[in-house]
């Protein structure tokens, strides 16, 4: 049976360290390398003539199952493995660099400098940022707080509760290899079929916990969580990703504010399913109770995975 301790203190210093002090861009970061080694790959992958999309799921096999074991391996030396350990687990979360970089774009638009908000809101998504104007970038800035509170927060910590760092960093993987390779364009079309129908898979069940925990904290806030509660669904189900709809139709419909509409993504033109056609358009005041939603969310999040599934891998460890 694994040690109980580092089980349960390893996630909490984790979100601790995410909460305060974020993600430094001087510090080296586990995704960067994982980055690099997806650009290796793919260029060993297109030189060679290998089928790009066997090849894209031979990379989901391997690479997640690498990178599992070598995290594994520093987190089991010997007296420095528990630091190993703790960093690994806290580079893995996002939410608190998430929230900062959002309060920035939503600081410089509402000083006045749109093109320098567009510019800082490009470093969050990948859509083209450059023709949008003051409520387009707080419509995109509310849909990538709001989605990505489940894919940098609540299911990287769900991977980190059930399985350690190893687990939580073979999740990050496959979610960095989507993030990269998870287009349907020319390029990517084959190459990252594996690495998006897997990530649909991984994030399911985290998607939903968030949607759900995002009801919980926004009725404790004092938000029509009932209205919410019973409309959501109904507009997750449209998106195209089985998963981003959950957590940022159960946003919108909680601050009355619409997502979606036409969106530029290189260079064309897609009309995204509106999630609350009654809302209304993102101002400067809904901007601002949305990141007071996703921390509170993030708070109550760590507060059920961390215990709840603390004991389930104790139970099957």
């Amino acid at each position: 049976m694994e040690s109980i301790i580092p089980i349960f203190l390893v996630p909490v210093l984790a979100v601790l360290l995410d909460s305060f002090i974020g993600d430094p861009k001087q510090w080296p970061h586990p995704v960067r390398f994982i980055g690099r080694l997806l650009d290796l790959y793919e260029s060993s992958a297109r030189r060679t003539g290998f089928d790009l999309r066997s090849a894209g799921w031979t990379a989901v096999i391997l690479l997640p199952a690498a990178v599992w074991a070598a995290v594994g391996l520093l987190t089991s030396i010997k007296h420095v493995g528990f630091l190993f350990a703790v960093y690994f687990a806290y580079a893995g979360l996002a939410l608190g660099c998430l929230v900062r970089e959002a309060r920035n774009v939503a600081s410089l638009l509402d000083s006045g400098d749109l093109e320098g908000a567009r510019t800082a809101l490009a470093m969050l998504v990948s859509r083209d940022t450059s023709a949008l104007d003051a409520g387009g970038v707080r419509r995109t800035l509310a849909e990538t707080v709001s989605e990505n509170l489940n894919d940098g927060f609540t299911a990287p910590l769900f991977y980190l509760c059930l399985f350690g760092p190893g687990g939580m960093w073979a999740y990050k993987t496959v979610s960095t290899m989507d993030s990269m390779w998870g287009y349907r364009t020319d390029r990517f079309r084959d190459l990252g079929r594996g690495a998006a129908k897997t990530d649909d898979l991984l994030a399911w069940i985290p998607a939903r916990i968030t949607a759900r925990l995002l009801l919980f904290a926004g009725k404790r806030m004092g938000l029509d969580a009932a209205t919410a509660r019973s409309r959501y669904r109904e507009d997750a189900v449209k998106m195209e990703s089985p998963n981003a709809g959950w957590p940022m139709s159960a946003a919108a419909w909680l601050l009355q504010g619409k997502m979606g509409g036409p969106t530029v993504y290189f260079g064309e033109t897609k009309d995204k399913p509106i999630l609350n056609p009654q809302g209304a358009p993102w101002d400067k005041p809904k901007v601002k109770m949305l990141f007071t939603l996703v921390r509170k969310t993030g708070s109550w999040t760590a507060w059920v995975l961390i215990p709840v599934l603390g004991i389930v891998r104790l139970v099957f460890a």
